[in-house]
C-alpha cells in the first residue's frame, strides 16, 4: 500500500507516538491522528466518542462530577443556611425537601433528557418546535449576564486568597490606615495574637464593652471590605476608578477558566476531578474545627432549631421553592449543554437524582460550617447568633472571614475557606461559558468552526472580561448586586414554565415520552411523568407569583438604589424573556401558509432533522424520515438540508468502512512494537 503522506510528516508523527512508522503505510494517516486524540488505539478496543464531530464525556464521572460543580455553587454557602434558619431552622427543611421531589428533580431530568436525546446546546434542542428557539436565546442571555458577574465575584475570592497568604490577616484590627474612628475589632486594636490569654479576656471584655456603648458597631472586616477592597463610591452612577487589583484578579480569573475548557468537555472533565471534589475537604476540615469550638452548639442550635409555626407562612413555602429552582441551575441552560455530551443511551435519569440530591445535601452540610463559626464568634462577642448571621457577599468577605481572625493560625483556615469559594464558582462558570460557546459552535456548525471551538472559547472570555471591568471600579459592587438581583430572577422562572408547556403541551407528552423511553430503554416514571405535565408547572407558576408579590426594590445595606438603575435592572430581566416572543413572531412570519393559523401550525411543527443526532440512533418513528419519501415531501430548502445530510452520513459510513479495512494495527507492548492482523505483507 502506497503511503498518502510525505516522509517527513510519517518521521514526526512516529517520534510521537510508538506505532507512527506503521501508521505511515495507511491510507489515511489523518483518520488515525484523529482517533488517537479521541483517546482510541487503532486497532485496540478503548476510549472513543459516540459522535465525533461534537465530542463526549471522557467517561460519565465527569458529567456528574461537572453537573455537580455546575449544581453546587456559591448559593449553596452564602443562602441558603441564612434562607434556613430564617424560616423556621429545621422547619424549613420539610418544604425545602418537597419542592425538590415534586419541581427540583423533575425539571433537572426534563432537561438533562432533553439536552442527551438531541445532543445539541440550548440552541439546537429547539428543532423541537422552531417558534421557541427565543427560549434558548432566552437562556444565552441569562448565562451571559451570570457569567459576567459571577467572576467578579470569583476574584475577588482570588484576591481574599492572596491577602490571607500572610502571618496576619489584614482585617484583623482597626490600626490600619483605612479603619475609621467606627471600628471596633473584636481583638481589640492592634493586640498580637499571641499575647497571653489575660491581655487577651480582658482586650475582649473592653471590645465588648465597646460594642454595646456604640449605637453601631464597624468590624474591621466590614471596613476592610469597603474601604479598602472595593474603595467603594457613594453610588451607583459614581464609578470612580478601576480597582486595579481587581482588575488582575479578574484577568486571571478569566484566564484559568479559558485554560480549563481550552479543549472543551475533554479538558474541563479533567479539571473537574478536582474542583467538584476539594470543596468537600475543605468544608470536612472547617467542620471539623467548627464544631470544637466553644459556642458552636449554640450556632448549629440557631441553625436547626425547628420552628414548626413558619411552615404554615407561605412565604417560608416560596422561599423553598426558589431557592430549590436557582440552586439547580434550571432555565439557564448549562443542564441542557453539559447532557448534550453524553452518549445516547446514558442513564441521565439516574443521573439527575444523584445530582440533585447531591446538592441539596451540600448545602444543609455548609450550613453546619457556617454557623458552628458563627455560633463560636456569636459566643466571643456575648451576643445572639442573629447580629453576626450574614449572607450572600456580606456573609463571604465580612461576617466569615472576621470570625476566622478568631481561630488560632487564622490565615490558614483563611486559605482553606477562599480556596473554598474559588473552586465552587469556578465549577459553574464552567458551565456557564461552554453552554455559550457550545450555542455559538452548534448554531453556526460549520467544519472550521468545529476545529477551532479552542478560537470561539477564547472570544468569548476576552468578552466576558471586557463587560467585567465596569464591575471592578469603584461602584462595581452596586451593579454587581444590581444584575444578581433582576438578570437571573423572574426571567428564569418563566423561561422554565414555557419550556415546559413547548415539550408537554405543544410537542405532545406522548411523544416525548417515547423518546425518552427510545433513548433509555425504559419510560419516564409515572410520578415524573405526572410532574412534568401538571405539578412542575403549577409551582414555577407559584414561585412567579411569589416572586412578584414579595418583590422589593433593591438596597445595599443603607443605600436606596435611584429609580433609573432599577429601570436597567428591569431591562436586564425582560432582555432575556424579550427573545421568546420576538423570534416566535420572527418565525411565524418567515413560515409558509396562507394565513396566520397555517403559519403558526408550522412554526410549531417540529423541524424535520429533530431527533438522535447520529444515524445509528434514529430508529423507530424517525427512522422514515430520513428516506427519499420523508425528503420528498419536505419544502424545497429542507429538502435540500436533509439530502446534504444524508450525504455526509453516507460519506461517514464509507469513511468507517474504509478506515476498518485500512488500519488494524494493535500494540502489543510498550517497546512500540506492531503487527498487521490482515496484512500479510509487514513490509508494504
Amino acid at each position: 500500500m502506497k503511503p498518502k503522506y510525505p516522509w517527513y510528516e510519517c518521521y514526526h508523527f512516529a517520534l510521537k507516538t510508538s506505532f507512527g512508522a506503521r501508521v505511515c503505510a495507511c491510507s489515511d494517516l489523518g483518520r488515525v491522528k484523529q482517533s488517537i486524540q479521541n483517546g482510541a488505539v487503532p486497532g485496540e478496543p478503548g476510549k472513543k466518542d459516540e459522535n465525533l464531530r461534537r465530542g463526549n464525556w471522557g467517561n460519565q464521572i465527569e458529567f456528574v462530577l461537572t453537573s455537580v460543580g455546575y449544581a453546587v455553587g456559591l448559593g449553596n454557602v452564602w443562602r441558603f443556611p441564612y434562607l434556613c434558619y430564617r424560616n423556621g431552622g429545621g422547619a424549613f427543611m420539610l418544604p425545602y425537601f418537597i419542592m425538590l421531589v415534586f419541581c427540583g428533580i423533575p425539571l433537572f431530568f426534563l432537561e438533562l433528557s432533553f439536552g442527551q436525546f438531541a445532543s445539541q446546546g440550548c440552541l439546537g434542542v429547539w428543532k423541537i418546535s422552531p417558534m421557541f428557539k427565543g427560549v434558548g436565546y432566552g437562556m444565552m442571555v441569562v448565562s451571559t449576564y451570570i457569567g459576567i458577574y459571577y467572576n467578579v465575584v470569583i476574584c475577588i475570592a482570588f484576591y481574599y486568597f492572596f491577602m490571607s497568604m500572610t502571618n496576619l490577616l489584614p482585617w484583623t484590627y482597626c490600626n490600619n490606615p483605612w479603619n475609621t474612628p467606627d471600628c471596633s475589632g473584636v481583638l481589640g486594636n492592634g493586640l498580637p495574637l499571641n499575647s497571653s490569654l489575660v491581655n487577651a479576656t480582658t482586650s475582649l471584655v473592653a471590645g465588648v464593652t465597646e460594642v454595646v456603648n456604640r449605637t453601631k458597631r464597624t468590624s474591621p472586616s466590614e471596613e476592610y471590605w469597603k474601604h479598602y477592597v472595593l474603595d467603594i463610591s457613594d453610588g451607583i452612577g459614581t464609578f470612580g476608578e478601576v480597582r486595579l487589583p481587581i482588575l488582575g484578579c479578574l484577568a486571571v480569573s478569566w484566564f484559568v477558566v479559558f485554560l480549563c475548557l481550552i479543549k472543551g468537555v475533554k479538558s474541563s472533565g479533567k479539571v473537574v476531578y478536582f474542583t467538584a471534589t476539594f470543596p468537600y475537604l475543605v468544608l470536612t476540615i472547617l467542620f471539623i474545627r467548627g464544631i470544637t469550638l466553644d459556642g458552636a452548639i449554640n450556632g448549629i442550635k440557631y441553625y436547626l432549631t425547628p420552628q414548626w409555626h413558619k411552615v404554615l407562612d407561605a412565604k417560608v413555602w416560596g422561599d423553598a421553592a426558589s431557592q430549590i429552582f436557582y440552586s439547580l441551575g434550571c432555565a439557564w441552560g448549562g443542564l441542557i449543554t453539559m447532557a448534550s455530551y453524553n452518549k445516547f443511551h446514558n442513564n441521565c435519569f439516574r443521573d439527575s437524582i444523584i445530582i440533585s440530591i447531591t446538592n441539596c445535601a451540600t448545602s444543609v452540610y455548609a450550613g453546619f460550617v457556617i454557623f458552628s463559626i458563627l455560633g463560636f464568634m456569636a459566643h466571643h462577642l456575648n451576643v445572639p447568633v442573629s447580629e453576626v448571621a450574614d449572607h450572600g457577599p456580606g456573609l463571604a468577605f465580612v461576617a466569615y472571614p472576621e470570625a476566622l481572625t478568631l481561630l488560632p493560625i487564622s490565615p490558614l483556615w483563611s486559605l482553606l475557606f477562599f480556596f473554598m469559594l474559588i473552586l465552587l464558582g469556578l465549577g459553574t462558570q464552567f458551565c456557564l461559558l461552554e453552554t455559550l460557546v457550545t450555542a455559538i459552535v452548534d448554531e453556526i456548525g460549520t467544519d472550521w468552526i468545529m476545529r477551532n471551538k479552542t478560537v470561539v472559547t477564547l472570544s468569548v472570555a476576552i468578552v466576558g472580561f471586557l463587560l467585567g471591568v465596569p464591575l471592578t471600579t469603584q461602584a462595581g459592587i452596586y451593579w454587581l448586586l444590581l444584575m444578581d438581583n433582576y438578570a437571573a430572577s423572574f426571567s428564569l422562572v418563566i423561561i422554565s414554565c414555557i419550556m415546559c408547556i413547548c415539550v408537554m403541551y405543544i410537542y405532545g407528552h406522548r411523544n416525548y415520552f417515547r423518546d425518552v423511553e427510545m433513548m433509555l430503554g425504559f419510560p419516564p416514571p409515572l410520578f415524573f411523568r405526572v410532574c412534568w405535565r401538571f405539578v412542575s408547572p403549577m409551582i414555577i407558576s407559584f414561585i412567579l407569583i411569589f416572586t412578584v408579590i414579595q418583590y422589593k426594590p433593591i438596597t445595599y445595606n443603607n443605600y436606596e438604589y435611584p429609580g433609573w438603575s432599577l429601570a436597567i435592572g428591569f431591562c436586564m430581566a425582560m432582555s432575556s424573556v424579550i427573545c421568546i416572543p420576538v423570534y416566535a413572531l420572527f418565525k411565524i412570519s418567515r413560515s409558509p401558509g396562507a394565513t396566520f393559523r397555517e403559519r403558526l401550525k408550522f412554526a410549531c411543527r417540529c423541524d424535520p432533522s429533530w431527533g438522535p443526532a447520529l444515524q445509528k440512533h434514529r430508529t423507530g418513528h424517525y427512522a422514515p424520515m430520513a428516506s427519499e419519501d420523508a425528503v420528498d415531501s419536505c419544502p424545497l430548502k429542507e429538502k435540500e438540508e436533509l439530502k446534504e445530510e444524508q450525504k455526509e452520513e453516507l460519506k461517514e459510513k464509507e469513511e468507517e468502512t474504509e478506515r476498518r479495512d485500512d488500519i488494524s494495527l494493535t500494540i502489543q507492548g510498550s517497546n512500540g512494537s506492531t503487527n498487521t492482523q490482515n496484512n500479510p505483507n509487514p513490509s508494504v
